[in-house]
């Protein structure tokens, strides 16, 4: 879809430019920028191309996201792709997310998988997007699932409609190994170009019936044997972080973990 039938801006107007391919939106010094879909969300595909700034890009987020934090403030669902900026010598990290009911709202309790791309996200545009169905959450990249998250149990899995945002923002706080670099507003502005919007699914206002998305041409849903292949490819070689192997977690709040 053209970004203006399915987005609005959310903020930042100023620091954002659409055109008929898509919006390209930017952080200075002043502020950042987000959009926001017209529609709310209760399964579908969600997807975009995006590209991003080369050079010293550290502290600063940009992501592509399904979220109800305006619905549900201080007790909302997100399910996010991040990446996270870099220092010159640096490749950009990818951090995959899912909040559940609140975790992200002053009780932290981040369920990330970070990655390391198999190529350079700076040069050309390249596809991201969510599957996200009553049973898994897929997170894609070019079709090649990278992450798997699956529902083990309501308490651990976003069941209610969510909105699809994109964003840049200053995260010096954490975003870069920590906090360690944070955003240097001589390299301003940090720009990030979205197309190919694509948002496949039942809205929450679609019937019972409504057929949610899924990965493969499967009626029964799940992957195909070739695309876990390529998942585990993906985090045999890419994958640089995942909560479930952080020994410094405390497991009791990610009980999926152990399921």
């Amino acid at each position: 879809m053209a970004f203006y039938r399915g987005y609005r801006t959310l903020w930042g107007q100023s620091h954002q430019r659409v055109d008929r391919n898509g919006v390209t939106i930017w952080l200075d010094r002043t502020s950042g920028s987000g959009f926001k879909s017209v529609k709310p969300y209760r399964s579908g595909y969600f997807g975009t191309s995006i590209k991003l700034q080369s050079g010293y890009t550290a502290g600063v987020n940009t992501a592509f996201y399904l979220s109800n934090s305006e619905a549900h403030p201080g007790n909302h669902d997100e399910v996010d792709i991040e990446f996270l900026g870099k220092t010159f010598d640096e490749p950009y990290t990818l951090q995959t997310n899912v909040y559940i009911r609140g975790s992200g709202d002053g009780r932290i309790i981040g369920r990330e998988m970070k990655f390391h791309l198999w190529f350079d996200p700076t040069k050309n545009f390249h596809h991201y997007a969510i599957i996200w169905n009553p049973r898994e959450l897929i997170f894609l990249v070019d079709d090649v699932p990278i992450r798997r998250y699956a529902r083990k149990s309501a308490a651990t899995f976003p069941l209610r409609p969510m909105w699809v945002y994109g964003s840049i923002w200053d995260a010096s706080a954490w975003a870069t190994d920590d906090g360690k670099y944070k955003a240097d507003y001589r390299y301003q502005p940090f720009v990030a170009t979205y197309k190919n919007f694509k948002a496949m699914g039942c809205t929450a206002y679609a019937p019972r019936w409504c057929r949610a998305a899924t990965a493969s041409p499967y009626r029964s849903g799940g992957m195909t044997r070739q695309q876990y292949s390529a998942m585990r490819w993906v985090q045999r070689n890419h994958m640089v972080y995942n909560y479930c192997w952080d020994s410094s977690r405390d497991r009791s709040l990610t009980p999926e973990c152990r399921m």
